[in-house]
């Protein structure tokens, strides 16, 4: 296989990582609200951004290699977690699509004393890591989808899915000021959750596909 054709090929799995992982994790929560209000404080923002970004790209690698020697072993579950992932994402897609009717504000709280490195960490850990759908999106969700993929492109998946985190965090911690008056506009994020609804389906009718090859 010559390295064009292999480009070729890992790219569209490196972008499926990629757009899945985006359109998980841009939404209004407590930690986007929390890397907003350190960028916009300018507290610490390298180090939270750092330690988001690689949280999540341990989950998304111990979700991806976990599920992959687990699906490895059943290829009925693999095929019923594609589908149940598929109703997901189909369900989170309608939600956004809804949301995009009526959108709120993402807003940093005001706030307070300055917090130290070691107390920043820990509130990123526990916006992190103390929220269920971490779990559900990030290790299950993600990780069941990218484990279907080859083994030989399983890393452009999970390198994709973790970019997508570093992306994000970075335009959210150090485009903070510039970019809160954006975060503020309800009809900005009513545009940004009709993309993602839309993208969002499109990838459950492509997991429906993939599971059901004869569908």
């Amino acid at each position: 296989m010559t390295p064009t054709l292999s480009t070729a090929i890992a790219f569209p799995v490196f972008f499926h990582g990629l757009v899945l992982s985006l359109g998980l994790i841009v939404a209004i929560g407590a930690q986007n609200a929390f890397v907003l209000r350190q960028g916009l404080r300018r507290e610490h923002v390298g180090t939270v951004v750092l330690f988001c970004a690689v949280a999540d790209a341990v989950l998304i690698a111990a979700g991806v290699l976990g599920m992959a020697q687990a699906l490895g072993e059943s290829p009925r579950l693999a095929q019923a977690l594609a589908l149940a992932g598929a109703a997901f994402l189909a369900c989170y897609g309608w939600q956004a699509l809804r949301r995009a009717r009526h959108a709120g504000s993402l807003q940093a709280a005001p706030g307070g004393s300055g917090l130290r490195r070691g107390a920043a960490i820990a509130q990123a850990a526990a916006f992190t890591l103390l929220n269920p759908h971490v779990y559900l999106d990030t290790v299950l969700l993600v990780g069941s989808i990218g484990a279907q993929q080859p083994a030989a492109l399983r890393g452009w998946f999970i390198a994709g899915a973790a970019g997508a985190s570093l992306l994000w965090f970075v335009l959210l911690g150090f485009g903070a000021r510039r970019l809160a008056p954006w975060f503020a506009r309800p009809r900005a994020w009513q545009v940004l959750d009709a993309l993602i609804g839309g993208t969002m389906c499109l990838l459950a009718a492509l997991l429906v596909r993939h599971a059901l090859p004869g569908s």
